[in-house]
């Protein structure tokens, strides 16, 4: 089997068959690919031959070197299929390559036909106006440019083949160097023309440039000419109005060179279609008017600006001279200052002045530097100019001398009127400061004394802050002095009392701070004595009482006080002896008056500190005698109670009923056993060592404390005896509950397993029996099966149950606390379960019936589904992959084989209503997996009938063209082949994409463009086919679409008659070389055979002309 298929393919996969056109490269590549899919699809057959052929080997076959040669031989085959397969599909890549090359060639002669037609046929008159020359101009380069690409593509898609040693390179070459030799003259041809379209655009901008400037020219000279500047009035409005003029006639300069410089170039390439002489001298005469016009503009710009410059230099002068007056006039008064703001007024004044005349410095520089241009440029009034200008000089000079000397008086009167006020002040402010620095009060306590203090420093402040003040006053004296000012002895005598009052209020000062402090240093002195004093004398009453406690903590509290005690008399200690470094140190000052009170104060304090230590020693010795002996108490009290409480745990009666109380009395024996060991390492040691040092201290106590510490040791050794008693009587009781507590878990762990196999095995055996297949419910009856042989083992493990139960029972002890299943309980569940088997068997039974029935009718419903899909497939494909276009003869015979399929497939409708009837009875007995739908059937059927319908609707489309329009059959097969190929899936339609690619595969041109980028051609065309974008295109559509095409240039007969004129170069009659320069070859054969023979008026014929006139008439005229 595997050797006929190999052979059966490798014929295929071999076929030397190639296609002539780009659609049936893409057809047999295609096919070769599906080849391809087919010998992948035999990959798991060889793989399963190679497995059983090793396994037979493998297993010691007595052919096993047969068994391997056979293997080896199909594996040599195999890869020699694939290699031929490899082969194939290069030479179809390869024929593909070529179809696209030729593709390209035709493109491209196209064009160039097109391009040679264009310029043979060229009119001049249609480029009379410039627009059309420069449009023209640029599509032309625009061609070339575009047309250059193309080109280089072409010629790099051709290297690469040869470079891959295409089959039809020599094809190739020859092709390329043709279409490259055409293109190069075409190229020539072009470039020629294009020179020649920019020479004749360059001349008749050239015209139209020169014009309009003679134009203008005309209309500027009479302005530039005219002698406005003799009359004065609005002069520099004239001047003005002239310089935009100017500005306007300069603005033209680079226009008239870029003409004069066009002219002189197509006159040196003798561009002027002969009129080179009348050029330049047209060149010549513009120059002259231009020169002329430069120059009587520059010549009334001049003298329009000096009149201007004159009649500003008069208006200046004058207004100056009128200030000038102004300020002489001020500075002529005599207004004398009476008070310092008076003074200060006239300064305001002045400056305002002064400020004025330095804002006129600069209109006077500029009124100097027009009066020089004035008489430099040679005015007719040049002396009347210069006296005016060296009049207003020398008067500014006077005003400016008189507005400084003024400005002296003015700043010494407001400074002596400042001078006497700043005095009058600071006099008045020591004044006041004098009658507080004399007062004789020094307070009569410490919080009055540091509220003089306070005030006397927050006066030595001020004291400070007006000393620059002062300072002020006196140079301002000294610069007064200098100056030999009006009033020079009121001024110094004035300022000697004012120095004397200031140096009176420093020295009183001084004294009243010193009287101050020393006050202040007496009362804190006193203060603080006092407050120790009156400490010590609290703390003595405390530690004369000699407070004692009755209990440990009363004892522990009065010893922290004591040490709260020491903490404080240390602090205070050091406050008495700084308190009578504070008191030495007054008494070290020699005129103090408060000496005897200091020296009495240090005294009664030196003796009361060694008193008040000395009481509190004696206080703390007793507080730690008492101290030692209550805690010793404690710590043995403490003793006594915990032995009590452990003699009472012991006495306690033990009743554990089971093994479970036991082991917690045992564990709470170890805990008291292990709190015993502890107590006495820690608690009794540590009272042992306290009583060997009491008695090592000979405390007043100590029989006592030997007694009590003698009792304690006799109730200890008692209940350590009290405590092994009751742990050995535990151990004894403790042996028989171990038992049987083992065999309570061994049953419950035993009992509770079987539990759930019952229990588990009832939910199996009560599960309602309901299934989809005859394969499910024959796997229920082997699990059950199954089951059954699973019950040996379930009485096993109940009769072991039974002997656990007797064990139990003979111990005589409570049920078991581990689970609550007993043997009567496990008996009852085991004997109801043979009852519930009988009744899974008969659900079993049943339910095998009922699937073997649905089988037996889903194998009927499957045949018949599966052959009439079968049928809709091969009818379907009948259609879509080209077998209708296979029919042989006419389309009427296609025609007429589509009416018997459509007779074939009304025949259908009725296996379909059988299906349907088969697949409501199946719903009726529930069997949901159905693997065919009745509904999609339905569909498929009413989509297949529709489908022919379509068909014949086209093949009708197709004859009514050919007979009505004269599309040929070729043509109209070519359509049916190129949208069946470009139909992948045998939809019927064609996406958008698909559209796209069909109508490239046609040789129709669209540009490649990117995803966002519009593509108005292409739209076009969907404007045709999906006007309502439904997103496809039909085949009727499509058929339409291409048929419109090919009759669309259809429209008179006055068109197709200029057509064969241009074929025909502008000749009366046509030739059949001509026809094939634009035709196909069916197009010319038909026009040669049915066009006549030229016939010229005087009746001669042309022997290989036509007569395409009488033919347009005859086959498209009206």
């Amino acid at each position: 089997d595997l050797d006929n298929w190999i052979k059966g393919i490798g014929v295929i996969v071999s076929s030397p068959e190639l296609a002539e056109d780009l659609t049936g490269t893409e057809i047999l590549l295609e096919r070769h690919q599906e080849n391809h899919a087919d010998m992948e699809a035999e990959t798991p057959t060889f793989r399963a031959f190679e497995n059983f052929g090793t396994e037979l080997i493998d297993r010691g076959h007595r052919n096993s070197p047969e068994i391997n040669n056979k293997l080896q031989a199909v594996k040599l085959k195999r890869d020699d299929l694939e290699n031929a397969w490899e082969q194939r599909k290069k030479m179809l890549d390869q024929c593909l390559e070529l179809q696209l090359f030729r593709g390209n060639c035709e493109q491209v002669e196209s064009w160039m036909v097109a391009r040679e037609n264009s310029l043979r046929s060229d009119d001049k008159d249609s480029l009379s106006s410039l627009a059309a020359l420069m449009k023209k101009r640029d599509d032309l380069d625009k061609a070339i440019t575009s047309q250059v690409g193309k080109i280089t593509d072409l010629e790099h898609f051709a290297n690469r083949l040869i470079a891959d040693d295409h089959y039809a390179k020599e094809e190739i070459v020859t092709r390329l160097q043709h279409v490259l030799d055409r293109w190069n003259a075409l190229k020539a041809q072009l470039m020629a023309e294009r020179t020649k379209l920019g020479d004749y655009a360059d001349l008749k901008q050239f015209y139209h440039d020169l014009e309009e400037l003679e134009e203008w020219i005309s209309e500027m000279l009479p302005t530039a000419c005219d002698e406005s500047y003799k009359d004065p009035t609005n002069i520099q409005r004239k001047y003005l109005k002239h310089q935009a003029f100017e500005n306007e006639v300069n603005g033209r300069a680079e226009q008239v060179k870029g003409v004069i410089s066009l002219g002189n170039s197509l006159i040196e390439r003798k561009a002027c279609d002969g009129e080179e002489e009348t050029m330049k001298m047209q060149l010549d005469e513009l120059k002259e008017h231009w020169d002329y016009l430069l120059e009587r503009t520059t010549d009334k710009g001049q003298k329009l600006n000096e009149a201007s410059r004159q009649q500003r230099f008069n208006t200046s002068i004058r207004d100056f001279e009128f200030w000038l007056s102004e300020a002489e006039g001020l500075l002529a008064m005599k207004d004398q200052a009476r008070d310092l703001a008076s003074a200060g007024n006239l300064l305001k004044k002045h400056q305002l002045l002064e400020a004025e005349m330095l804002a006129r410095k600069d209109p006077l520089k500029d009124l100097n530097d027009l009066a020089e241009e004035l008489v430099s440029s040679g005015t007719f009034n040049v002396e009347q100019i210069e006296k005016k200008m060296d009049g207003v000089n020398e008067r500014f000079e006077n005003v400016q001398n008189l507005t400084v000397a003024h400005h002296e008086k003015l700043k010494e009167a407001f400074a002596l009127f400042q001078f006497f006020q700043d005095l009058d002040t600071e006099e008045s402010w020591i004044q006041e400061k004098l009658l507080r620095v004399s007062s004789q009060d020094y307070g009569r306590d410490l919080q009055s004394v540091q509220n003089l203090l306070r005030k006397h420093r927050r006066l030595g402040g001020e004291l400070l802050a007006h000393k620059d003040a002062v300072q002020k006053v006196l140079e301002m004296a000294e610069i007064l002095r200098d100056k030999a000012a009006v009033g020079q002895e009121e001024i110094q005598k004035r300022l000697a009392q004012f120095v004397q009052h200031w140096e009176k209020l420093k020295e009183l000062d001084k004294a009243r701070g010193l009287r101050l402090e020393e006050s202040l240093q007496f009362l804190q002195f006193l203060e603080n004595v006092e407050e120790e004093e009156a400490w010590i004398s609290e703390k003595e009453a405390m530690v004369a009482r000699g407070d004692s406690g009755d209990t440990l903590a009363a004892t522990e509290n009065l010893l922290k006080k004591h040490e709260a005690l020491d903490t404080d008399f240390a602090i205070h200690k050091t406050r008495v002896q700084n308190v009578c470094v504070q008191g030495e140190d007054i008494l070290s000052k020699e005129e103090t008056e408060y000496k005897d009170k200091v020296s009495a104060k240090i005294e009664a304090l030196n003796k009361k500190i060694p008193f008040l230590a000395k009481a509190m020693a004696a206080w703390k010795l007793q507080l730690q005698h008492d101290h030692d002996f209550q805690q010793f108490n404690w710590k043995a009290d403490v003793v006594d109670s915990w032995i009590g409480e452990k003699e009472t745990s012991l006495k306690a009666k033990d009743n554990g009923g089971d093994l479970t109380a036991f082991l917690t009395l045992l564990a709470k024996q170890d805990t008291l056993d292990a709190s015993l060991q502890s107590f006495q390492q820690e608690q009794l040691s540590e009272i042992t060592d306290l009583k060997d040092q009491l008695a090592a201290a000979q405390h007043s106590q100590t029989k006592a404390i030997e007694e009590r510490h003698a009792a304690l040791l006799r109730r200890w050794e008692q209940l350590l005896e009290a405590s092994a008693a009751h742990r050995q009587k535990l151990l004894e009781k403790q042996l028989p509950l171990q038992k049987a507590e083992e065999l309570f878990m061994e049953f419950a762990h035993k009992a509770s397993a079987f539990n759930n196999w019952c229990e588990n095995a009832e939910e199996d055996l009560s599960e309602p029996v309901h299934c989809v297949s005859l394969n499910e419910i024959r796997q229920l009856q082997k699990d059950h099966e199954a089951f059954l042989a699973s019950l040996a083992g379930a009485q096993e493990n109940f009769n072991y149950l039974l002997e656990l139960d007797q064990k139990i029972k003979t111990l005589n002890v409570p049920s078991s606390p581990y689970t609550w299943l007993t043997v009567e309980v496990l008996e009852k569940i085991w004997k109801h379960l043979p009852d519930a088997i009988k009744e899974r068997e008969h659900e079993l039974q049943k339910e095998e019936a009922r699937q073997v029935k649905n089988f037996e009718m889903c194998q009927e419903f499957e045949q018949n589904a599966s052959a009439f899909l079968q049928w809709i497939q091969e009818t379907r494909a009948y259609f879509l992959d080209g077998s209708l276009l296979k029919e042989k003869g006419t389309l009427e015979s296609q025609l007429e084989a589509n009416k018997r399929k459509q007779k074939e497939i009304q025949a259908m409708k009725r296996q379909l209503t059988k299906i349907e009837d088969l697949g409501d009875n199946m719903e009726e007995a529930l069997i949901l997996d159905i693997k065919y739908s009745t509904i999609g059937l339905a569909q498929q059927w009413d989509q297949l009938h529709q489908l022919g319908m379509r068909m014949q609707h086209n093949l009708e489309q197709q004859i009514q063209a050919k007979d009505t329009i004269g599309v040929s059959e070729e043509t109209l097969k070519e359509f049916s082949t190129t949208y069946k190929h470009f139909d992948e899936n045998l939809t019927g339609r064609l996406t958008h994409k698909e559209f796209r690619s069909c109508l490239r595969g046609l040789n129709y041109y669209l540009p490649m463009v990117e995803d966002d980028e519009p593509e108005p051609r292409f739209q076009k065309f969907l404007d045709a086919v999906d006007p309502g974008r439904k997103g496809y295109v039909s085949l009727e559509d499509y058929t339409s679409f291409l048929i419109d095409k090919e009759s669309e240039n259809i429209k008179t007969s006055d068109d197709i008659e200029s057509a064969f004129q241009a074929l025909a170069e502008g000749k009366a009659y046509i030739t059949k070389e001509d026809m094939k320069q634009a035709l196909t070859p069916e197009q010319v054969s038909f026009c040669t055979v049915h066009m006549q023979q030229y016939m010229d008026p005087r009746g001669r014929g042309h022997p290989a002309g036509y007569d395409y006139v009488g033919f347009t008439n005859s086959y498209f005229g009206n």
